[in-house]
């Protein structure tokens, strides 16, 4: 009787399923970071076994809510790597979705070549990524900035279209998909960043304490972010169904950010070492830092590398 019992036992109290893990995802309003809100409506996040959560929210924001553990994760690099250069928060980037930029380079209609620039106005908001990434593909065409090019502050959105359509500007960096909406203007495209140059915009950032307690989770979390990229690269339609959803465009629009964004997710979670040394040199003009910065102050991928070896992928 007593081994009945017992079997009787370890039946009621063994779960009929296993319970999902509960996660917080934070990341900024915008379609660089795509990876996770994919992940999550693709059935990726659930597969890993997670019952996630993802919030918008702002990077200085993300930064409190994260050192404070009211998010478990978040995509955007800026803000973090900043604080974490200044020693202000104990996160690490633990891989990289889109390694490249997703900013174009916005004129008037009558500038049709890069040559044009020279001389000319580029409006963009001192010290935000626009303006970081602006400065670095003017220097990549043989312009130095503010010398060769003036800056000048300026919003981005509508406002910077308004600005040049009063040739109050002659161009502006923006994000995509404004290349969609300044076409329809007709404004001109002269480049894309991530025709140019790497620099890590959107990923996985999360406490150094989780990397070291719970780098299963962290793992897990990243795999299903390679499986959204991988989507993304493979199912067209069903990416631009997504799109439309996440941020209500119509159809027309969703297919042109598609256009624009589908390159820039990389299908491996790496994070390109050349493009993350611009970012920190960057971030150290910004802060006025002027020491050397290692990578492992800002960055862990050993748990990435082991999330590849899972999904096959060659380990660099």
């Amino acid at each position: 009787m007593l081994y009945l019992a017992a079997i009787l036992m370890i039946f009621v109290l063994k779960p009929t399923a296993q319970a999902a893990d509960k996660i917080r995802i934070g990341m900024p309003n915008d379609a660089g970071q795509f990876t996770l809100p994919l992940a999550h409506k693709r059935g990726y996040l659930r597969d890993e076994g997670f019952d996630a959560e993802l919030i918008t929210i702002t990077g200085p924001v993300a930064n409190v809510a994260l050192a404070n553990g009211d998010i478990d994760y978040f995509t955007g690099f800026g803000s973090a790597i900043r604080a974490m250069i200044q020693g202000q928060l104990p996160t690490r980037i633990v891989a990289c979705f889109r390694p490249v930029a997703h900013f174009v380079l916005v004129t008037r209609p009558e500038i049709k070549t890069i040559k044009e620039l020279k001389g000319k106005t580029i409006g963009a908001s001192p010290g935000t990524a626009p303006d970081l990434v602006a400065r670095l593909m003017m220097k990549h065409f043989g312009f130095e900035p503010d010398k060769d090019i003036k800056f000048i502050a300026s919003p981005g959105g509508e406002t910077a279209l308004h600005r040049m359509s009063q040739k109050q500007i002659d161009g502006q960096v923006m994000p995509v998909p404004w290349d969609y909406r300044s076409r329809k203007l007709g404004l001109n495209i002269l480049a894309r960043a991530e025709d140019l140059f790497t620099y890590p915009i959107s990923g996985l950032i999360t406490q150094t304490r989780k990397i070291r307690e719970r780098p299963d989770e962290i793992r897990r979390v990243i795999k299903a972010g390679i499986k959204a990229n991988r989507y993304i690269h493979a199912n067209r339609d069903g990416t631009i169904e997504v799109l439309m959803s996440t941020y209500r465009l119509d159809k027309e629009a969703a297919t042109a950010l598609y256009g624009s964004l589908v390159k820039g997710f990389n299908d491996d979670g790496n994070l390109p070492e050349d493009g993350l040394r611009r970012l920190i040199d960057d971030i150290k003009s910004v802060t006025k830092v002027d020491r050397e910065i290692a990578f492992s102050e800002v960055s862990d991928i050993s748990i990435q590398r082991e999330a590849q070896r899972d999904l096959g992928i060659k380990v660099k």
